[in-house]
């Protein structure tokens, strides 16, 4: 890799497995309450609330009114998300310590099976990076919890941005 310097990861997908560590926590609710969803159903939920996500920032990065805090945006998604039909059971045995417990979730998303070796690999060589839509402190909890090596953390809320509005985060 002669002439490269730094590297830089996206993180939720390419580093961390975010559905396989939410499906989880979502199952540890399910058996904890007795609820009657399956493995499918809790998948569908983690789906549901990534595509809100993606919907959310897609809309903003186009231009369009929101907030630029994931936490926020999160949890505004999950609110609605348990007010649903489908979803209410789970609304209605989860206390506010327990919706915040939920939602923060997404600060302690595992890592793929290789992401810490190969990171901790690259780095030798080169700066290792991420550059997320998450914010600062949800990016520092994640490092953290999954032992994510990185030697900067780039938020796009630094850039007032989100990806995909990639050019405004570059130039």
């Amino acid at each position: 890799m002669d002439g490269i310097e730094a590297l830089i990861f996206d993180v939720f997908g390419t580093t961390v497995d975010w559905r396989k560590s939410v499906v989880k926590e979502l199952q540890e609710i399910g058996e904890k309450h007795g609820l009657p969803f399956s493995p499918e159903d809790w998948g569908d939920f983690a789906d549901e609330w990534r595509v809100g996500y993606m919907e959310n920032t897609r809309r903003i990065a186009g231009g369009g009114s929101g907030t630029n805090d994931v936490d926020t945006m999160h949890r505004e998604i999950l609110e609605g998300m348990l007010s649903s039909e489908r979803w209410s059971k789970v609304g209605s045995v989860l206390d506010e310590p327990a919706r915040k417990h939920l939602n923060f979730v997404w600060h302690r998303l595992e890592g793929w099976p290789d992401t810490v070796s190969g990171l901790y690999g690259l780095k030798k060589h080169t700066i290792v990076t991420c550059l997320s839509n998450g914010n600062i402190r949800l990016l520092v909890d994640m490092a953290k919890f999954a032992d994510l090596p990185w030697d900067a953390i780039f938020s796009a809320a630094l850039f007032d941005s989100y990806k995909p509005q990639v050019t405004r985060v570059v130039t």
